[in-house]
């Protein structure tokens, strides 16, 4: 995706976007996890403290596998359709299982159960590592809601209500990405960022608080608000 320059206020930089707390390594956002190879040139990159930059890679590690188990059908097919996927589950049998356990078959469909806290916190990461991008105005705050559903089940207007950008009339931080993003180009509009085709894209905007949207795989799709 396309690198532009952050021109913002510079006591939002310098630190961790994720804590709050000191800067000391980087951390991609997206993880690569979520990710095929060749990775994308100019992944964005966030100001992370070393205890925020690891805490986060199981459980990002446990939903990438989710999701390719719940595009495929089962952890077997997920193992045969992705070769990243298939080394991870051949590697970690303790997790193969847990995903296994994760599956409900019943005669109509297919259901998975995920461990939930797991995906929300990765979700919540993603977006307060997206927020602090594209707007130079870190959320350390609990956000005020967060929604996770797969794309296949919403229904059509909610589906086109979130794939919808934003024309909020309002602008973010002079000097931000969101802002030159807007600026030129998009009309005023909040733009959908592709950060990979069919693997990783999201959405930023100012209204009435923060708002984030991601999609993941062309799968799962969430949407963080910060009040």
């Amino acid at each position: 995706m396309q690198q532009l320059p952050n021109s913002g206020d510079d006591r939002n930089k310098g630190w961790c976007v994720f804590c709050g707390g000191p800067m000391e390594t980087r951390d991609h956002a997206p993880s690569r996890v979520f990710l095929d190879e060749p990775y994308p040139e100019n992944l964005p990159v966030l100001s992370s403290c070393h205890a925020c930059n690891h805490s986060f890679s199981l459980d990002e590690e446990y939903i990438a596998c989710l999701i390719e188990c719940a595009r495929s059908g089962s952890v077997e097919q997920a193992g045969t359709v992705c070769p990243k996927i298939a080394k991870t589950l051949s590697r970690k049998a303790l997790l193969a299982s847990r995903l296994a356990a994760a599956r409900v078959e019943t005669p109509d469909v297919i259901v998975w159960k995920p461990e939930e806290e797991r995906v929300r916190n990765v979700i919540v990461k993603l977006a307060r590592a997206h927020v602090a991008y594209e707007q130079n105005e870190p959320q350390l705050d609990d956000p005020a809601s967060v929604a996770i559903i797969p794309l296949c089940a919403m229904a059509a207007d909610s589906r086109q209500a979130f794939e919808a950008s934003p024309n909020t009339g309002l602008w973010p931080e002079v000097g931000s990405r969101a802002m030159h993003r807007i600026l030129v180009g998009s009309e005023g509009e909040y733009p959908w960022l592709e950060v990979q085709p069919g693997r990783y894209r999201y959405l930023v905007a100012t209204g009435n608080g923060v708002l984030v949207r991601i999609v993941i795989a062309e799968y799962l799709a969430a949407e963080v608000v910060w009040d």
